[in-house]
């Protein structure tokens, strides 16, 4: 039984991702009526976060892929190193999912007969260079994966391809070129479909910035010889002004009924020049027409997926520990978090243990989950008698704020690269502390060529009162500004000696005429 949480979802805008929030790289399979969803996790543990549907368009975590320390050595890993992009297949009653450990042992391979899990062991894939793997199996039953790498001793860069074993990761044959898109920069993300007698190539290009895109060859064989797309690039928001930017790094799939869809990432940039993002980036959703032989990704605005575009998603999430082991959504930094702390059986809380480490160490006392909404608020209750802890916004060790109560004080911290700030320091007079953190974004659209994406407001509630204790910048946790491929994670830090949480309550505060009720019982 997991720690309890509640969601409510009553509809989301047609240009609003499917799964929101730091969700990048979505591969996608379907099994009968279920649709399953997978993403990339990078440094943190638990990795590859599952997603099941019915529809496309409303998704459930249902657990995440890796989530054994023997399948995933993250202790090497830097800020955005660890787990890149997976792919996800369902094939002869198994499903299967290959990704790249970067900073240990490269690619691997683990496969399960319920996506639910017990995951296999890793096995990994000796002598393949490079990430972004992809499994297809060909009309012979043969395994064939696809990687992304690029130019290296005379040989080019691009997709290259290897038939492999699955259930071994030996080689079963040397390493075949197959393509490097359009000429743009980093093609990347490959993905291999039988369609209709023909092999389809699905490529992202032009870096996952701002030019990024989607693009796709065909071939007779699996191993080529591909023929370009004379559209691509299929589907891209580069040099536009729609809200969603940086759209690539793709995955096709086909609905029971024959229609075809595919699920890509994407950023939601605000703020002035350069725009900022600090969700990551994101997995949104978009049908497929086919036109001459080829895909066709429909613009966003269109898309066959039922949904309500006047209402925007609220979505609230409690969290009261009640349960013997965390929900799925909760993430910690290179280890698991019963390695400093757990659930307590009576009363029910989250018990965090500081080893003295802050949130600029690699290891920190940290659990957290994903930041989905750009107007976000999160409260937490936490006991501070016999320790210090408290509340952050996280993007790496040198990008985070966080207000922390002990020692009879509560303070605030702001690290930005090499600067670290302290501030609204005030009086605790009891152990018991009520933390919240809101993030109010900018409006959309061009207001200023300075102006930030949001403002992060730092504080504590007394008698039902938000009293901030201070407001900063939001553009400095955001990726133009820290680097990297992750985006914001919030949630509970211990410091010093044991702090403990009775509550963790997130919610999507776009629309705050609902207001929660005051004190300890929202």
């Amino acid at each position: 039984m997991t720690s309890s949480t509640s969601e409510s979802v009553t509809g989301r805008g047609l240009q609003d991702p499917v799964i929101p929030g730091f969700h990048p790289d979505p591969s996608v399979c379907r099994v009968g009526a279920d649709y399953y969803l997978a993403c990339s996790s990078f440094e943190y543990f638990p990795g590859v976060p599952l997603f099941h549907s019915r529809d496309l368009a409303s998704w459930k975590q249902i657990g995440n892929i890796l989530d054994r320390p023997g399948q995933l050595p993250l202790l090497a890993a830097g800020s955005s190193g660890g787990v890149y992009a997976p792919t996800l297949r369902h094939h002869a009653g198994r499903f299967w999912m290959v990704t790249t450990n970067v900073s240990a042992q490269g690619h691997m391979i683990v496969n399960a007969v319920d996506p639910v899990g017990p995951w296999s062991d890793p096995v990994h894939v000796e002598g393949l260079p490079g990430i972004d793997p992809d499994l297809a199996w060909d009309e012979e039953g043969v395994c064939r994966l696809s990687y992304t790498t690029g130019p290296d001793d005379g040989r080019p860069g691009g997709i290259w391809q290897a038939a492999v074993d699955p259930y071994n990761g030996r080689l079963l044959e040397d390493p075949r070129w197959l393509w490097a898109g359009t000429a743009m920069a980093y093609p990347e993300a490959p993905h291999l479909y039988h369609i209709n007698g023909l092999w389809y190539l699905l490529i992202a290009e032009g870096g996952t910035e701002r030019g990024h895109c989607v693009s796709v060859a065909r071939a007779p064989r699996p191993w080529g010889p591909f023929e370009s797309c004379p559209a691509n690039p299929i589907f891209t928001h580069r040099s536009t002004d729609s809200p969603v930017q940086s759209t690539g790094h793709a995955d096709l799939v086909q609905s029971p009924d024959g229609d075809w869809h595919m699920v890509f990432l994407a950023t939601r940039p605000r703020g002035g020049t350069p725009g900022f993002h600090v969700l990551g980036r994101e997995t949104f959703c978009t049908s497929v027409q086919w036109i001459d032989g080829w895909p066709a990704p429909a613009a966003l605005g269109v898309s066959a997926l039922s949904q309500d575009s006047d209402t925007a998603a609220r979505v609230v999430v409690r969290d009261d520990f009640d349960g013997d082991r965390l929900a799925p959504e909760w993430i910690s930094v290179r280890r698991p978090a019963e390695s400093f702390g757990g659930l307590t059986a009576a009363p029910g809380r989250l018990s965090l243990n500081g080893d003295g480490n802050t949130l600029d160490d690699p290891l920190p006392v940290f659990v957290g989950r994903r930041q989905q909404h750009p107007h976000a608020s999160v409260r937490a209750l936490m006991d501070a008698a016999h320790g210090r802890g408290g509340l952050a916004v996280r993007i790496d060790e040198r990008h985070h704020y966080e207000i922390e109560a002990g020692d009879g004080r509560v303070r605030c911290t702001a690290r930005v690269g090499p600067f670290t700030s302290e501030f609204g320091d005030v009086q605790l007079a009891a152990a018991e502390v009520l933390l919240r953190i809101d993030t109010v974004p900018s409006g959309l659209g061009f207001t200023s060529p300075c102006a930030p994406p949001d403002t992060i407001r730092l504080g504590i509630e007394r008698g039902g009162e938000f009293t901030v204790l201070g407001e900063i910048d939001g553009r400095y946790l955001s990726t133009e500004v820290a680097g990297g491929f992750t985006g914001r994670v919030i949630g509970m830090f211990g410091h010093k000696g044991s702090v403990a949480f009775d509550w963790f309550e997130y919610r999507d505060a776009a629309d705050d005429t609902a207001r929660r009720g005051a004190g300890q019982g929202a």
